[in-house]
């Protein structure tokens, strides 16, 4: 960097209403690759150009949001990584049955600009019916007042654990979560692997830095001539289980043995 390429930074602060802003600015910069991070970033860079390479960095369902065409066969200017929403999501609720004793009533934290969120949401509930029929409370947030607000009616509907969606707001506002959560005496995970770190219970999910690396063999192949429409989407093969032993103790529940091992961080 400096030497040979130039990094253009754009952060939308949270804010989905601004990706399509800061899409365009950088389309009018002509740059040669756009990186994505995100299903709403994707989608802003996508109605932005047709002609520039777009990378994702990671994204939900690129062939339902209607990014690719396929995952083997992208076609068009797209490429990147893909999240598997329909394993991790379940995955999570699977994990909270088997700490939290009783659990009948569990809440989603999602945020309605997210456009995978609602995707993500049918996976948990039909996990739940697979399971012993949870009843999934979904409870929307798009700024930090709402994410307060949504605690207050989960305590309100006696929820007994919560879900943490994946969510450029709800990594920046982990600690309002983390706290909010503990405050109720909700166990929680989320997909992000700052959450457990933060003081959530878990965290489990694909490991962004592996995927961020994967991407940038993508920019490196473009920028040699490879187009982005030939190039098939990737999906993640490596996932972090951090479990935060303090917090659980803190709620009163033991953690599988089973759990514990194959964990790849216990925060004591």
């Amino acid at each position: 960097e400096g030497r040979n390429f130039v990094i253009e930074w754009r952060f939308a602060d949270g804010k989905a209403e601004r990706l399509p802003s800061l899409a365009a600015e950088l389309v009018r910069m002509k740059v040669d690759v756009i990186v994505t991070n995100g299903t709403a970033a994707a989608s802003a860079a996508q109605k932005a150009t047709t002609t520039i390479p777009i990378v994702i960095g990671s994204a939900g369902d690129p062939v339902g949001s209607g990014f690719v065409k396929s995952l083997a066969h992208p076609g068009g200017n797209i490429t990147g990584l893909s999240l598997i929403i329909d394993e991790t999501s379940p995955k999570g609720l699977e994990m909270l049955l088997g700490i939290v004793p009783g659990l009948s009533r569990v809440s989603v934290l999602m945020n309605p600009t997210n456009p995978v969120h609602a995707t993500a949401l049918k996976s948990i509930q039909t996990a739940a019916q697979r399971f012993n029929g949870e009843k999934i409370l979904p409870v929307e947030a798009r700024t930090a007042q709402e994410i307060e607000n949504a605690f207050f009616i989960m305590a309100k509907e006696k929820t007994g654990a919560v879900i943490v969606q994946i969510d450029s707001l709800f990594v920046q506002r982990v600690r309002q979560i983390v706290e909010l959560a503990a405050k109720n005496r909700l166990p929680s995970i989320s997909e992000n692997g700052e959450y457990a770190e933060a003081g959530g219970l878990m965290s489990y999910g694909p490991s962004f830095t592996d995927i961020f690396r994967r991407a940038a063999t993508y920019v490196d192949k473009i920028i040699k001539g490879a187009k982005p429409g030939d190039l098939p989407v990737e999906q993640p093969t490596i996932f972090k289980l951090f479990i935060n032993r303090k917090t659980a103790k803190a709620l009163g529940l033991t953690i599988p043995q089973s759990l514990l091992i194959s964990a790849d961080k216990v925060i004591e």
